[in-house]
């Protein structure tokens, strides 16, 4: 669903190479011969998500980028750089930020398929005279890189007597990305944020209160949930995800 402002929920098949639509070469490289495939999951106007698959190439990135993009690295390998010529590097398991207002190059070292979320907020939100592309690689993820936050949890507010951890690793103006667990059990959501999450490990099932839709959530799902979205998590198997909130 391409116009979809609520909840949505997609399987990682929806995001396999057979069904994305080829945008033909890139106009412009400066090696190799680089070509775009694409889906979109969501759109409410701000926030937006897809997925994108890209061959060999690499390309000058001159223009400040007009959003920040918060993507998850399903395969491939590639470099960011920043404007200083300073090389951020990438690989499968990676989430990578590229904040608005970026300027550099992009490089696809071998062919990348990422699952992405963007926050079209208004102003470029980074200080400094240089803005940086950020990594955060899975072993980032580990339990003990997180804390608890139960009672302040960045997704759901409060998770109640349900043991959940997070680290949230970028935090900057109206977006906030990081990794999510939780160990089995239910909690009600009275208002949850505007949210992205790709799941990484375990099974937990989202019911929406407005319409009582229920979905299960598995590893390699895609789901987001818009601002103010009351209902219940239940919570299977201990689950980790990646997230993306736009305030």
């Amino acid at each position: 669903s391409s116009e979809s402002t609520g909840f949505c929920h997609v399987p990682f098949e929806y995001f396999h190479f057979d069904n994305l639509a080829s945008k033909g070469p890139r106009p412009v490289c400066d090696w190799g011969t680089p070509q775009d495939w694409s889906r979109k999951l969501a759109d409410d106007g701000v926030f937006r998500a897809g997925t994108w698959y890209c061959s060999e190439g690499g390309w000058e990135s001159p223009n400040g980028k007009g959003v920040t993009e918060v993507f998850y690295m399903v395969e491939g390998h590639g470099m960011l750089g920043d404007s200083d010529g300073t090389k951020h590097f990438f690989g499968p398991g990676d989430m990578v930020i590229i904040p608005k207002g970026h300027t550099g190059r992009w490089d696809v070292n071998t062919p990348i398929h990422k699952v992405w979320a963007v926050n079209a907020h208004e102003n470029v939100e980074e200080s400094g005279p240089i803005i940086r592309v950020q990594v955060d690689h899975y072993k980032d993820f580990s339990p003990e890189c997180l804390s608890d936050t139960s009672a302040n949890d960045p997704l759901y507010g409060n998770t109640g007597s349900v043991a959940s951890a997070s680290n949230t690793f970028y935090d900057v103006g109206p977006t906030k990305v990081g990794v999510w667990t939780s160990e089995p059990g239910s909690f009600e959501v009275a208002s949850g944020v505007r949210q992205w999450f790709h799941m990484l490990e375990g099974t937990m099932f989202i019911t929406d209160s407005s319409d009582g839709t229920s979905k299960r959530c598995v590893a390699g799902d895609t789901v987001m949930l818009p601002a103010g979205w009351s209902g219940y998590v239940d919570v299977v198997e201990p689950t980790k995800k990646v997230f993306t909130v736009a305030v």
